[in-house]
């Protein structure tokens, strides 16, 4: 799994720092819309979709270090020696998380300033915001790993592992819904599309990480940039990054609970 990991990460950076390299060359011949400042336009949306890019590896990182926690290592007859030795059930769960974190936030971290650095040294440049759309990445993807850990207490790990990609492609689909929402002028679609991302709070995390890239650039430029790719920049806040807090806790509760109920 590590191994596939590294390579598709590998792939990514080189694919992504070809597609800067290439971009940035021929930025001078591009003659956009007026209002619209090239090189701030594409060094934005190509970090958003790195984000994206990176997210999306930490989110299959965290499924795969998770999916099997509970019920996958009980159906194999690892998780019984484990249970009955003084460390409990609780420590155990809470063991396998921060487990999970510990390769998977800094891992996220990494290819996000990886992804930044490419950016800067061919465009020239940087979010305005450094160290804070990394971290809602790395929260996201903790979100994920507390959902596919509560969803391994119930479900095979096949099953588990299908049910949180629905549940990762189902935030992405109310980033989109949002998307044309804005496109519409539609308040309902934006509404209903907002609910849903803090529904699966790793969405909204996602949006309020690209708000918070470029929350400096205004005008034409600032308003296509916040349209984002794969998801509108949306502002989260303090209250978001609270929640998400409150989110994992209370998906931890009932991962518990259903532990504490199941025969090994």
């Amino acid at each position: 799994m590590f191994f596939v990991v590294c390579l598709l990460t590998v792939a990514f950076l080189a694919l992504y720092w070809i597609g800067n390299r290439y971009t940035f060359h021929h930025i001078n011949d591009v003659e956009p819309p007026q209002g619209i400042d090239p090189p701030t336009f594409a060094g934005a949306f190509l970090f958003g979709m790195a984000m994206f890019g990176t997210l999306f590896l930490g989110v299959v990182l965290a499924i795969f270090l998770t999916l099997g926690a509970v019920r996958g290592d009980a159906e194999r007859g690892l998780l019984q020696p484990l249970v009955v030795r003084p460390i409990g059930r609780a420590t155990l769960l809470f063991a396998r998380f921060l487990g999970a974190g510990a390769v998977c936030v800094p891992y996220v971290l990494a290819v996000y300033f990886t992804t930044m650095v490419l950016t800067g040294l061919e465009g020239s440049w940087w979010p305005d915001r450094i160290v804070t759309p990394g971290l809602e990445l790395g929260a996201g993807v903790l979100i994920v790993a507390a959902l596919s850990l509560l969803g391994s207490v119930f479900l095979s790990s096949i099953a588990n592992g299908i049910a949180i990609f629905m549940i990762f492609g189902a935030g992405l689909v109310a980033g989109l819904l949002g998307n044309i929402g804005h496109a519409l002028n539609s308040h309902g679609l934006v509404h209903a599309a907002k609910i849903a991302a803090w529904a699966v709070p790793f969405e909204a995390l996602y949006q309020d990480a690209l708000r918070t890239i470029t929350e400096k650039t205004s005008g034409l430029t600032g308003f296509l940039i916040r349209l984002g790719p794969f998801g509108g920049a949306e502002q989260g806040g303090l209250g978001l990054r609270l929640w998400a807090v409150a989110y994992i806790a209370i998906v931890g509760a009932f991962a518990l609970a259903g532990f504490a109920r199941r025969d090994l």
